[in-house]
């Protein structure tokens, strides 16, 4: 079996017998020293369902990468619950956490030589965290998502996540009280898992398997299926078979297995966090890959998925007619994937694929034929315009309309904005804008699920706009525009809207405006001064010094 460049055998190598000595202490014998190790790192925690289960997963796939003349070895990295911090302070760490799980697994691996690392992951920041310091260290590695939760149920209605930030939005509005308001979020999430819909869990995992950087139907296979579990042998096989190729990470993510993933992101009507996402794996893999690349895709993309959040349909759902690999399989029949990328089985897409029973479509409507499609091109649109010269990030599944004109209500902060919605302040024909929450603003580029929540929660959804330079939470939708660039903070015009100011927004053309002269927009240039980082030590003074733009994937090794 090949053993990875970089690593010592130390039983071999006399001038280290510390290191020798310590991997006795841990219970290593003569055999295992000659055996490759394996890094098995999990973001398992306690405090939040998506990451509940995953140590014990970790377990098992360790007990048998050891039963496939192997030597697993355990450890631990960060999680931020999105669901738990989202709304408060908390949800300036989360992005951070993306960078801080690829730091962490990077210097593990490479401090103590391991041969391979396999990455146990759930909730949104995990698995692109995990696939970056794979990149980084390029020695054969796996990421096994942990699943996605089962549905809640409340009065004969499917619930998730983002039911209970909708309710909310219902009971300022009055159209619900808070006793049901209350059994809505108790009901909301019945267990472990990620979160049921496209959000940006669901969309990373599918899109990362389409990659080739998971195996064969991980992404849909639910977290409490029994098969979750199963998964832990097909693992440890797959990581014994990449050592005996020397197959890296490298090898498989190319620019064209990267088209790929967004294809499939575009298809199921994924989330806007995967350009970010995406845009930082290219960094990592040292392709070149820019939003101009998500258009292009995106364009020849149709979606064909009803999923939430603005569909009907779960992650549950897609499992039971097939999982990601009959969507995959039908994409790549139709021209829409390219099949002869290699992937971690050592096979390549096409060859994964080629048993796979082929998708039907009269006894499901989860899924549609591309000549029934929900939207002729993808769901991720690339905007630009005087106000993100940079680029902007649209989600447009269709249902919202294709263009958008309105006065702008503007607010510094999410907290401002979210008082603002809940007091009445936002009318129909309204575009809010929500800003200084950018990578250095926010610090942290929040998600601003809870504003877009209010707004749906109020009835506003088709009839109010939001941009930001923030992002979105995988669970938003409505006429939504993040990742303005450039930020706020940074100068860009978002920073200069002012209330009552009309921005025109398209999705037939791809643009953003702010409907004012160029001689007003100077004269408020003049008068503007770029405001203090919001913290002067600690994880987030250091992000929003290191962290690039939206538009570069908010990467915090580039400058």
């Amino acid at each position: 079996m090949a053993l990875n460049k970089h690593s010592k055998r130390l039983t071999q190598d006399p001038s280290q017998p510390a290191s020798q000595a310590m991997l006795y202490a841990v219970g290593l014998t003569d055999e295992d020293m000659n055996k490759p190790q394996i890094g098995i790192a999990s973001t398992g925690y306690d405090g939040n369902p998506c990451n509940m289960h995953l140590n014990n997963l970790g377990q098992e796939i360790k007990k048998h990468t050891n039963l496939n003349d192997q030597v697993g070895l355990t450890f631990n990295t960060i999680g931020v619950s999105d669901g738990i911090s989202m709304g408060t302070s908390g949800m300036n760490y989360s992005l951070c956490s993306r960078d801080i799980i690829a730091d962490s697994m990077e210097t593990v691996v490479n401090a103590q030589s391991y041969d391979g690392l396999i990455g146990v992951v759930g909730c949104d920041k995990n698995m692109p965290g995990a696939i970056i310091a794979m990149l980084r260290l390029n020695r054969p590695s796996i990421m096994v998502y942990g699943g996605s939760i089962a549905s809640g149920k409340y009065k004969g209605r499917k619930l998730n996540i983002v039911s209970a930030f909708e309710a909310l939005g219902q009971k300022v509005a009055g159209e619900i009280d808070e006793k049901e308001y209350r059994e809505i979020i108790k009901a909301a999430i019945p267990g472990a898992g990620a979160c049921g819909g496209m959000y940006t869990a669901n969309t990373m995992a599918s899109s990362i398997e389409c990659m080739g950087m998971a195996l064969p139907y991980n992404s849909s296979i639910p977290a409490e299926n029994p098969n979750k579990l199963s998964e832990a042998e097909r693992t440890a096989k797959a990581m014994k078979n990449l050592l005996e190729l020397d197959l890296k990470p490298k090898d498989i993510v190319t620019k064209k297995s990267i088209e790929n993933a967004v294809a499939l992101v575009n298809a199921l009507g994924g989330s806007t966090n995967a350009v970010l996402h995406f845009l930082a794996i290219a960094y990592a893999a040292d392709i070149e890959f820019t939003l101009e690349d998500f258009q292009r895709v995106s364009d020849r993309t149709p979606l064909i998925a009803d999923l939430k959040p603005s569909g009907k349909y779960l992650m549950e759902d897609v499992h039971s007619i097939g999982g990601t690999p009959a969507i995959m399989k039908y994409l790549l029949d139709n021209g829409y994937l390219h099949g002869d990328c290699i992937t971690i089985t050592g096979k390549t897409l096409a060859e994964n694929l080629a048993d796979v029973k082929a998708m039907e479509f009269e006894e499901q409507d989860v899924i549609f034929p591309t000549d029934k499609a929900l939207k002729s091109s993808g769901n991720i649109q690339i905007l630009y315009g005087n106000l993100a010269e940079e680029g902007a990030v649209a989600k447009i599944s269709g249902n919202e309309g294709l263009k958008f004109e309105g006065k702008a209500v503007v607010y510094d902060g999410e907290q401002a904005a979210n008082d603002g919605i809940s007091n009445g302040d936002v009318e129909r024909g309204d575009v809010v804008v929500i800003r200084y929450v950018g990578p250095k603003g926010g610090p942290g580029m929040p998600e601003m699920l809870k504003p877009t929540s209010l707004i749906m929660g109020a009835g506003l959804g088709k009839s109010v706009a939001l941009i930001t330079d923030g992002r979105f939470s995988g669970g938003t939708h409505g006429f939504v525009v993040g990742h303005v660039t450039p930020e706020a903070q940074n100068g860009g015009l978002i920073g200069l809207v002012e209330t009552g100011d009309t921005i025109s927004i398209s999705a037939e053309d791809n643009s953003i405006t702010l409907q004012v002269s160029e001689e007003e927009i100077a004269e408020r240039k003049a008068k503007w001064q770029q405001p203090a980082l919001k913290h002067n030590k600690g994880i987030l003074f250091k992000y929003a010094k290191s962290v690039a733009s939206a538009s570069e994937g908010c990467v915090t090794d580039k400058y």
